[in-house]
């Protein structure tokens, strides 16, 4: 797996923000920044990260409240605005003004409206499962566990919670696959068990309001992305992206370059076979 450095910076209200640097393994072609969903962390990109470095710097950001950033005392700042202030944060700190969006889930939405807020900052979007319009149903069982796990004895057992969460999810994931989503989702606690890397207390103000996990009404900004190139990546089982909202978002962005990835759910890992060469693709045509 290509190494990292660690960069840290601070937010606009003074938190320690953690992200994975990335240096470009060949001819470079420009940088791509990642942005993980709601329960994630900056490790959600590994199994795509050493495809992205053959040709682009690239930067996997933990969101506050996640991995190594530091936990928010406020709750009410886990909510996607926060996020993307934090991440124009990032990117400044950086100093870097030609970018490429790279989003799951949570980060998607996040990338249409850092796309709408600063447009001439961002050269192409890739969309990992995710659009305006969200599955209740999904939305649902995503709320359903987030800040409520039990106590994790060992690695066997976060196999055993993970299995249980998303083998409608990942159907045909093997002994190592699952492995490997449960090192880059728990961290050690300080009991010796494992916990899942993340503040329980991202759970508050989505319980308080969905408008925190997706704001309202953002099909102007995803018909404002297309502007731009822009990559959907779905899931053929995702409960949170089902096909009416693929077919609309293919209708507002005609040039939308997509692909489904089979048997998966929400979302894609992003080691499936097809998806590492659609994005080669697309990056290609962007040079």
């Amino acid at each position: 797996m290509a190494k990292f450095t660690k960069h840290l910076y601070q937010s606009n209200d003074g938190l320690t923000l953690y992200a994975r640097y990335y240096d470009c393994q060949g001819l470079e072609q420009g940088v791509i920044l990642c942005m993980h969903g709601l329960t994630r962390n900056s490790a959600d990109f590994e199994p795509i990260v050493d495809e992205l470095v053959k040709t682009h710097r690239v930067i996997t950001a933990d969101q506050r409240g996640r991995g190594r950033s530091a936990y928010d005392p406020n709750p009410d700042n886990y909510n996607p605005a926060v996020y993307v202030a934090d991440m124009f944060s990032l990117l400044d700190s950086l100093k870097l003004d030609k970018v490429i969006l790279f989003g799951t889930s949570m980060g998607g939405l996040m990338a249409t409206m850092m796309k709408a807020t600063q447009p001439e900052r961002f050269s192409a979007l890739i969309i990992n499962d995710i659009c305006a319009d969200i599955n209740p149903a999904g939305l649902e069982r995503i709320m359903s566990y987030v800040g409520t796990q039990e106590a994790i004895t060992d690695w066997d057992a976060g196999i055993a919670e993970i299995k249980r969460l998303n083998a409608g999810i990942f159907p045909n994931l093997d002994e190592d696959g699952w492995l490997a989503f449960a090192q880059r989702i728990f961290i050690e606690s300080p009991d010796g068990g494992l916990e899942f890397d993340y503040d329980p207390a991202i759970r508050k103000p989505l319980k308080a309001n969905e408008e925190n996990a997706a704001p309202p009404d953002l099909w102007p900004v995803f018909q404002a992305a297309g502007s731009t190139p822009v990559m959907l990546i779905h899931g053929e089982l995702s409960d949170l992206l089902v096909e009416e909202g693929v077919n609309k978002f293919k209708d507002l962005v005609p040039n939308l370059k997509y692909v489904k990835v089979k048997g998966v759910g929400h979302a894609p890992i992003l080691d499936e076979p097809e998806v590492a060469p659609a994005i080669k693709a697309f990056l290609a045509q962007l040079v």
